[in-house]
Protein backbone atom coordinates (compact mmCIF):
# COMPACT_ATOMS: atom_id res chain seq x y z
CA UNK A 1 0.00 0.00 0.00
CA UNK A 2 2.72 2.42 0.83
CA UNK A 3 4.60 1.40 -2.23
CA UNK A 4 0.91 2.37 -4.28
CA UNK A 5 0.99 5.59 -2.20
CA UNK A 6 4.28 6.76 -2.99
CA UNK A 7 3.48 5.69 -6.77
CA UNK A 8 0.74 8.16 -7.12
CA UNK A 9 2.53 11.06 -5.57
CA UNK A 10 5.14 10.62 -7.93
CA UNK A 11 2.86 10.88 -10.69
CA UNK A 12 0.76 13.60 -9.56
CA UNK A 13 4.02 16.01 -9.22
CA UNK A 14 5.97 14.67 -12.16
CA UNK A 15 2.82 14.26 -15.08
CA UNK A 16 2.65 12.23 -17.68
CA UNK A 17 4.29 14.71 -19.86
CA UNK A 18 7.81 15.42 -20.76
CA UNK A 19 7.45 19.25 -20.43
CA UNK A 20 9.77 20.87 -17.98
CA UNK A 21 7.87 21.64 -14.36
CA UNK A 22 7.82 24.65 -12.88
CA UNK A 23 7.27 25.20 -8.99
CA UNK A 24 4.70 27.57 -7.01
CA UNK A 25 6.60 30.73 -6.76
CA UNK A 26 6.20 30.72 -2.83
CA UNK A 27 7.39 27.46 -2.63
CA UNK A 28 10.36 28.67 -4.91
CA UNK A 29 11.18 31.27 -2.75
CA UNK A 30 11.48 28.89 0.48
CA UNK A 31 13.59 26.62 -1.52
CA UNK A 32 15.86 29.70 -2.18
CA UNK A 33 15.95 31.24 1.18
CA UNK A 34 16.97 27.49 2.38
CA UNK A 35 19.50 26.76 0.60
CA UNK A 36 21.38 30.54 0.00
CA UNK A 37 21.56 31.67 2.98
CA UNK A 38 21.87 35.70 3.44
CA UNK A 39 26.23 36.53 3.75
CA UNK A 40 27.29 39.88 5.54
CA UNK A 41 26.95 41.72 2.14
CA UNK A 42 23.33 41.47 2.08
CA UNK A 43 22.83 43.76 4.23
CA UNK A 44 25.01 46.55 3.02
CA UNK A 45 22.75 48.95 0.88
CA UNK A 46 22.97 49.31 -2.16
CA UNK A 47 26.13 46.80 -2.28
CA UNK A 48 25.09 44.94 -5.40
CA UNK A 49 23.91 47.66 -7.12
CA UNK A 50 27.31 49.51 -7.08
CA UNK A 51 29.67 49.11 -10.03
CA UNK A 52 31.42 47.00 -8.26
CA UNK A 53 34.08 46.23 -11.13
CA UNK A 54 35.07 49.57 -11.11
CA UNK A 55 35.33 49.45 -7.35
CA UNK A 56 37.80 46.92 -8.20
CA UNK A 57 39.87 48.74 -10.43
CA UNK A 58 40.21 50.93 -7.89
CA UNK A 59 41.23 48.64 -5.14
CA UNK A 60 43.88 47.65 -7.94
CA UNK A 61 45.44 50.92 -8.22
CA UNK A 62 45.67 51.66 -4.46
CA UNK A 63 47.58 47.95 -4.06
CA UNK A 64 50.42 49.73 -5.73
CA UNK A 65 51.31 50.84 -2.88
CA UNK A 66 49.55 49.13 0.10
CA UNK A 67 50.48 45.91 -1.12
CA UNK A 68 53.48 46.35 1.16
CA UNK A 69 51.26 46.20 4.25
CA UNK A 70 51.16 42.72 5.31
CA UNK A 71 47.29 43.07 5.63
CA UNK A 72 46.92 43.54 1.90
CA UNK A 73 49.50 41.77 0.50
CA UNK A 74 47.47 38.11 -0.52
CA UNK A 75 44.17 40.17 -1.20
CA UNK A 76 46.30 42.81 -3.65
CA UNK A 77 48.20 39.63 -5.17
CA UNK A 78 45.60 37.87 -5.82
CA UNK A 79 42.70 40.82 -7.15
CA UNK A 80 44.91 40.88 -10.57
CA UNK A 81 43.54 37.56 -11.11
CA UNK A 82 40.03 39.04 -11.09
CA UNK A 83 38.04 41.45 -13.67
CA UNK A 84 34.67 40.92 -11.54
CA UNK A 85 34.37 43.06 -8.56
CA UNK A 86 31.27 41.07 -7.16
CA UNK A 87 33.40 37.75 -7.21
CA UNK A 88 36.88 39.29 -5.59
CA UNK A 89 34.97 41.59 -2.56
CA UNK A 90 32.60 38.62 -1.44
CA UNK A 91 35.34 36.02 -1.41
CA UNK A 92 38.26 37.73 -0.08
CA UNK A 93 36.82 39.95 2.29
CA UNK A 94 34.05 40.30 5.43
CA UNK A 95 32.39 43.61 5.71
CA UNK A 96 32.46 45.06 9.37
CA UNK A 97 30.40 48.24 10.65
CA UNK A 98 32.37 50.99 12.55
CA UNK A 99 30.71 51.43 15.95
CA UNK A 100 31.50 54.72 18.16
CA UNK A 101 30.59 55.41 21.96
CA UNK A 102 27.47 57.26 20.41
CA UNK A 103 26.34 54.91 17.63
CA UNK A 104 27.14 53.43 13.75
CA UNK A 105 26.67 57.18 12.19
CA UNK A 106 29.12 59.54 11.86
CA UNK A 107 30.18 62.85 9.64
CA UNK A 108 30.71 62.35 6.37
CA UNK A 109 31.85 65.33 4.45
CA UNK A 110 33.08 66.67 0.77
CA UNK A 111 36.36 67.79 -0.69
CA UNK A 112 37.67 68.54 -4.36
CA UNK A 113 40.08 69.34 -6.50
CA UNK A 114 39.96 73.04 -7.06
CA UNK A 115 40.87 75.03 -10.01
CA UNK A 116 42.68 78.49 -9.09
CA UNK A 117 44.56 81.45 -11.71
CA UNK A 118 47.71 82.76 -11.78
CA UNK A 119 51.41 83.60 -13.09
CA UNK A 120 54.66 82.57 -12.78
CA UNK A 121 55.26 86.44 -12.74
CA UNK A 122 53.87 88.49 -9.37
CA UNK A 123 52.14 91.62 -10.82
CA UNK A 124 48.87 93.46 -9.05
CA UNK A 125 46.56 90.52 -10.24
CA UNK A 126 48.22 87.54 -9.02
CA UNK A 127 50.37 88.89 -6.07
CA UNK A 128 49.37 85.52 -3.80
CA UNK A 129 52.52 83.16 -3.61
CA UNK A 130 51.80 79.35 -3.70
CA UNK A 131 55.02 77.86 -1.36
CA UNK A 132 56.90 75.08 -1.85
CA UNK A 133 58.13 73.00 1.19
CA UNK A 134 60.54 75.11 3.35
CA UNK A 135 64.38 74.19 3.59
CA UNK A 136 64.45 74.68 7.02
CA UNK A 137 61.36 72.72 7.95
CA UNK A 138 62.18 69.54 9.62
CA UNK A 139 60.00 65.89 10.42
CA UNK A 140 61.71 65.04 13.68
CA UNK A 141 62.81 61.16 13.18
CA UNK A 142 63.62 60.06 16.92
CA UNK A 143 59.88 60.38 17.99
CA UNK A 144 60.48 58.67 21.68
CA UNK A 145 63.17 61.51 22.47
CA UNK A 146 60.33 64.40 21.75
CA UNK A 147 56.73 63.27 22.19
CA UNK A 148 56.04 67.01 22.64
CA UNK A 149 55.66 67.48 19.42
CA UNK A 150 53.60 64.45 19.02
CA UNK A 151 50.70 67.70 18.65
CA UNK A 152 52.66 69.10 16.08
CA UNK A 153 53.29 66.12 13.70
CA UNK A 154 57.02 65.95 14.88
CA UNK A 155 57.19 68.94 12.76
CA UNK A 156 60.04 71.50 13.92
CA UNK A 157 62.98 74.08 13.09
CA UNK A 158 65.95 74.38 14.37
CA UNK A 159 67.08 77.34 16.46
CA UNK A 160 70.21 78.15 18.73
CA UNK A 161 70.92 74.48 18.09
CA UNK A 162 67.56 73.28 19.51
CA UNK A 163 64.11 72.23 18.00
CA UNK A 164 60.86 74.58 18.06
CA UNK A 165 57.10 74.56 16.55
CA UNK A 166 57.47 75.73 12.97
CA UNK A 167 56.07 78.91 12.27
CA UNK A 168 52.57 79.58 12.53
CA UNK A 169 49.92 80.16 9.43
CA UNK A 170 50.55 84.06 10.32
CA UNK A 171 54.41 83.39 10.62
CA UNK A 172 54.40 82.37 7.22
CA UNK A 173 52.41 84.75 5.74
CA UNK A 174 54.54 87.79 6.77
CA UNK A 175 57.37 85.82 5.75
CA UNK A 176 59.02 86.43 2.30
CA UNK A 177 62.08 83.31 2.60
CA UNK A 178 60.03 80.79 0.60
CA UNK A 179 60.28 79.32 -2.80
CA UNK A 180 57.53 79.71 -4.97
CA UNK A 181 56.29 77.67 -7.64
CA UNK A 182 53.37 80.47 -9.01
CA UNK A 183 51.56 83.44 -7.59
CA UNK A 184 47.79 83.14 -7.28
CA UNK A 185 44.68 85.90 -7.68
CA UNK A 186 42.82 85.00 -4.77
CA UNK A 187 43.79 84.33 -1.03
CA UNK A 188 40.36 82.06 0.04
CA UNK A 189 40.78 80.13 -2.73
CA UNK A 190 44.45 79.51 -1.91
CA UNK A 191 43.20 78.94 1.74
CA UNK A 192 40.87 76.52 1.00
CA UNK A 193 43.30 75.08 -1.59
CA UNK A 194 45.23 74.33 1.07
CA UNK A 195 42.50 72.26 3.07
CA UNK A 196 41.87 70.53 0.04
CA UNK A 197 45.24 69.28 -0.30
CA UNK A 198 46.03 69.78 -4.13
CA UNK A 199 44.43 71.82 -6.70
CA UNK A 200 45.21 72.82 -10.42
CA UNK A 201 46.15 76.50 -11.48
CA UNK A 202 45.60 77.93 -15.05
CA UNK A 203 48.33 80.25 -15.54
CA UNK A 204 47.79 83.50 -18.00
CA UNK A 205 50.35 81.99 -20.81
CA UNK A 206 47.69 79.23 -21.14
CA UNK A 207 49.33 76.63 -19.50
CA UNK A 208 47.36 74.44 -16.02
CA UNK A 209 49.94 73.02 -14.25
CA UNK A 210 48.92 70.65 -11.49
CA UNK A 211 49.63 71.64 -7.16
CA UNK A 212 50.16 68.66 -5.19
CA UNK A 213 50.89 68.27 -1.49
CA UNK A 214 54.21 67.73 -0.14
CA UNK A 215 54.46 69.23 3.45
CA UNK A 216 52.57 70.59 6.56
CA UNK A 217 54.14 72.99 9.06
CA UNK A 218 52.46 70.43 11.87
CA UNK A 219 49.97 73.02 13.33
CA UNK A 220 46.48 71.40 14.43
CA UNK A 221 43.55 72.01 11.85
CA UNK A 222 40.91 74.71 13.32
CA UNK A 223 37.72 74.97 11.42
CA UNK A 224 36.97 78.44 10.48
CA UNK A 225 33.42 77.80 9.82
CA UNK A 226 33.27 76.70 13.94
CA UNK A 227 34.50 80.16 14.58
CA UNK A 228 31.86 82.03 12.56
CA UNK A 229 29.30 79.97 14.27
CA UNK A 230 30.51 80.81 17.65
CA UNK A 231 30.74 84.04 17.01
CA UNK A 232 27.22 84.35 15.56
CA UNK A 233 27.67 85.22 11.60
CA UNK A 234 26.54 81.79 10.95
CA UNK A 235 24.49 79.12 11.97
CA UNK A 236 25.66 75.38 12.03
CA UNK A 237 23.13 75.08 8.85
CA UNK A 238 24.31 77.94 6.79
CA UNK A 239 27.83 76.57 7.40
CA UNK A 240 29.50 75.50 4.26
CA UNK A 241 32.43 76.02 1.76
CA UNK A 242 30.16 78.57 -0.50
CA UNK A 243 28.72 80.56 2.90
CA UNK A 244 32.14 80.46 4.50
CA UNK A 245 33.78 82.37 1.45
CA UNK A 246 30.87 84.66 0.69
CA UNK A 247 31.36 85.86 4.40
CA UNK A 248 35.43 86.11 4.17
CA UNK A 249 34.94 87.99 0.46
CA UNK A 250 32.25 90.37 2.33
CA UNK A 251 34.09 91.25 5.00
CA UNK A 252 37.94 92.00 3.80
CA UNK A 253 38.77 93.41 6.95
CA UNK A 254 38.44 90.29 9.17
CA UNK A 255 39.14 88.32 6.50
CA UNK A 256 42.70 87.75 7.30
CA UNK A 257 42.46 87.42 11.02
CA UNK A 258 40.01 84.66 10.34
CA UNK A 259 41.96 82.65 8.41
CA UNK A 260 44.99 82.81 10.84
CA UNK A 261 42.58 81.16 13.11
CA UNK A 262 43.96 77.91 11.33
CA UNK A 263 47.31 77.88 12.27
CA UNK A 264 48.01 75.13 10.22
CA UNK A 265 49.76 75.70 6.53
CA UNK A 266 50.20 72.98 3.54
CA UNK A 267 53.15 73.62 1.30
CA UNK A 268 52.93 72.44 -2.22
CA UNK A 269 54.91 70.99 -5.31
CA UNK A 270 53.88 71.05 -8.69
CA UNK A 271 52.78 67.55 -9.97
CA UNK A 272 52.92 65.65 -13.19
CA UNK A 273 49.53 64.32 -11.97
CA UNK A 274 46.05 65.58 -11.03
CA UNK A 275 45.10 64.93 -7.53
CA UNK A 276 46.67 62.44 -5.67
CA UNK A 277 46.00 61.48 -2.29
CA UNK A 278 48.26 60.04 1.09
CA UNK A 279 48.47 56.72 -0.39
CA UNK A 280 50.37 58.35 -3.07
CA UNK A 281 47.98 57.27 -6.40
CA UNK A 282 45.85 59.37 -8.37
CA UNK A 283 42.60 59.84 -6.69
CA UNK A 284 39.18 58.75 -8.50
CA UNK A 285 36.05 60.99 -7.92
CA UNK A 286 33.52 59.72 -5.87
CA UNK A 287 35.62 56.50 -5.63
CA UNK A 288 38.02 57.88 -2.65
CA UNK A 289 37.78 58.92 0.99
CA UNK A 290 39.79 60.46 3.04
CA UNK A 291 40.09 58.72 6.46
CA UNK A 292 41.30 58.58 9.74
CA UNK A 293 44.25 56.55 10.32
CA UNK A 294 43.93 55.65 13.63
CA UNK A 295 40.28 53.77 13.03
CA UNK A 296 40.55 52.92 8.84
CA UNK A 297 44.13 51.84 7.28
CA UNK A 298 45.03 53.60 4.07
CA UNK A 299 44.19 51.16 1.06
CA UNK A 300 41.25 49.29 3.21
CA UNK A 301 38.28 49.19 0.88
CA UNK A 302 35.31 51.09 2.76
CA UNK A 303 31.20 50.20 1.74
CA UNK A 304 29.92 54.19 2.19
CA UNK A 305 25.87 54.83 2.96
CA UNK A 306 25.16 58.65 2.94
CA UNK A 307 23.15 60.94 1.13
CA UNK A 308 23.38 63.61 -1.63
CA UNK A 309 23.73 66.96 0.00
CA UNK A 310 21.32 68.73 -2.33
CA UNK A 311 19.17 65.69 -3.94
CA UNK A 312 18.94 64.28 -0.97
CA UNK A 313 19.31 60.68 -2.76
CA UNK A 314 21.18 57.60 -1.29
CA UNK A 315 24.90 57.11 -1.65
CA UNK A 316 25.87 53.73 -1.81
CA UNK A 317 29.05 53.29 -2.85
CA UNK A 318 32.25 51.06 -2.58
CA UNK A 319 35.05 53.68 -2.09
CA UNK A 320 39.04 53.08 -0.98
CA UNK A 321 40.40 54.97 1.65
CA UNK A 322 43.44 56.86 -0.10
CA UNK A 323 43.81 60.37 1.84
CA UNK A 324 43.88 62.16 5.03
CA UNK A 325 43.12 64.85 6.38
CA UNK A 326 43.26 67.61 9.39
CA UNK A 327 39.98 67.93 10.17
CA UNK A 328 39.18 64.32 9.34
CA UNK A 329 39.40 62.76 13.32
CA UNK A 330 36.96 59.72 14.70
CA UNK A 331 35.89 56.61 14.26
CA UNK A 332 32.88 56.89 12.13
CA UNK A 333 34.82 60.01 9.99
CA UNK A 334 35.14 60.60 6.22
CA UNK A 335 35.70 63.22 3.59
CA UNK A 336 34.46 62.04 -0.12
CA UNK A 337 36.61 63.19 -2.46
CA UNK A 338 34.00 64.41 -5.06
CA UNK A 339 36.47 65.42 -8.14
CA UNK A 340 36.87 68.28 -10.23
CA UNK A 341 34.73 71.33 -11.99
CA UNK A 342 31.62 72.87 -10.87
CA UNK A 343 29.86 70.40 -9.68
CA UNK A 344 32.35 68.32 -7.82
CA UNK A 345 33.03 72.33 -6.00
CA UNK A 346 29.53 73.00 -5.22
CA UNK A 347 28.78 68.99 -3.66
CA UNK A 348 32.02 69.32 -2.29
CA UNK A 349 31.17 72.68 -0.28
CA UNK A 350 27.42 71.23 0.62
CA UNK A 351 28.37 68.09 1.82
CA UNK A 352 28.17 67.30 5.87
CA UNK A 353 25.36 64.43 6.16
CA UNK A 354 25.11 61.77 8.23
CA UNK A 355 26.60 58.16 7.24
CA UNK A 356 27.38 54.94 7.98
CA UNK A 357 31.39 53.19 7.11
CA UNK A 358 31.85 49.53 6.27
CA UNK A 359 34.93 48.56 6.15
CA UNK A 360 35.75 45.38 4.38
CA UNK A 361 38.54 43.53 6.08
CA UNK A 362 40.67 40.84 3.93
CA UNK A 363 40.46 37.41 5.26
CA UNK A 364 43.76 36.54 6.16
Amino acid sequence: MKHYLLLLLSFIILGCSNKEQTLPTNLAQEITKTTIPKTEFDYLNGFYDDDLDLALTVFKEACTKSIKKDMFKEVCENSQYYNNGQIFFTKYFTPKVLVSNSGDKGLITGYFEPLLYGSRIKDEIYKYPVYKTPKDLITIKNKKRYPNFKRLRYKAKIKNGKYIPYDSREEIEKSNNFEIICYVSDPIDLFFMQIQGSGRVQLNNGETINIGYADQNGRKYFAIGKHLIDEGYLTKEEVSLQSIKEFLESNPSKMQDIMNLNESYVFFHESPNSATGSLNVPLIAKRNIAVDRNYIPLGMPVFLETFNPKTKEPINKLVVAADTGGAIKGEIRADYFMGFGKEAKELAGLMKEEGRLHMLIPKI
